[in-house]
C-alpha cells in the first residue's frame, strides 16, 4: 500500500525554493480564489507550497482547511514523469469556499499545470 505523507521532501521550504518558482514559472493555473504557479525541478520528488496571507483569508481555521484540503489533492493526485515545484497563492474570497469547491478546483489545476507542463516540455 502507497504512503499517504506529506513528507519534508514533498514542501517548499526556503525563500529561495520560493523565489525560483516565481522567477522561472513555466505554468500557470488560475481561478478567481486561487493561483497556481509551477516549475520543473531537478530534485526526485514533487514539491508544493502555500502562500495564504491573513489580508486575504482571515480566520485561521479557513487559511488551514484550504492548505489540508489541496495538500491532500497533491498526495492523491498522478505523478508527471517531471517533478515539478507549484506555489499555492490564496487571493480574496478564498475563504469563501467549501470544500467540496475547493476539491474540485484543486483537482482542475493540478490537471491544468501537468498539460501545460507537458506541452511545453515537448
Amino acid at each position: 500500500m502507497g504512503s499517504y505523507e506529506f513528507t519534508r521532501q514533498q514542501r517548499l521550504l526556503t525563500a529561495k525554493d520560493f523565489r525560483r518558482v516565481f522567477d522561472l514559472t513555466q505554468s500557470r493555473a488560475a481561478c478567481p480564489e486561487l493561483l497556481f504557479l509551477a516549475r520543473t525541478n531537478d530534485l526526485p520528488a514533487n514539491r508544493l507550497g502555500f502562500i495564504i496571507a491573513k489580508k486575504n483569508v482571515k480566520r485561521a481555521v479557513n487559511r488551514n482547511l484550504i492548505k489540508r484540503i489541496i495538500r491532500e489533492e497533491f498526495r492523491l493526485k498522478p505523478h508527471s514523469p517531471k517533478s515539478i515545484d507549484i506555489v499555492v497563492l490564496a487571493r480574496k474570497g478564498a475563504d469563501k469556499l467549501d470544500r467540496k469547491a475547493i476539491h474540485n478546483i484543486t483537482r482542475k489545476m493540478f490537471k491544468k499545470l501537468d498539460r501545460r507542463l507537458q506541452e511545453s516540455a515537448a
